[in-house]
């Protein structure tokens, strides 16, 4: 299974989570070639920066935001 397939399943599970939503970190920490995103979890650096003091909706949005990110890859599992 891939980092990217491991993490449209934990974008699922988020989705699921009411509260104390998990962190998408896979621990690859390196950004793609545009230098827009983590090729760990596809959050942009904003994204990851803000994680802490977001709240449990707006982590949500990140997640979702993720999920359409690898949708356009196209490795959805």
């Amino acid at each position: 299974m891939t980092a990217i397939e491991m993490l449209a399943e934990r974008a699922a599970l988020a989705r699921a989570s009411a509260e104390n939503v998990p962190s998408p970190c896979v621990s690859v920490c390196s950004l793609d070639g545009s230098g827009a995103y983590c090729e760990g979890c596809l959050r942009s650096l904003d994204e990851i920066r803000l994680w802490s003091t977001s709240t449990d909706a707006e982590k949500k949005a990140v997640w979702e935001r993720i999920e359409q990110r690898i949708a356009r890859l196209g490795t959805t599992p």
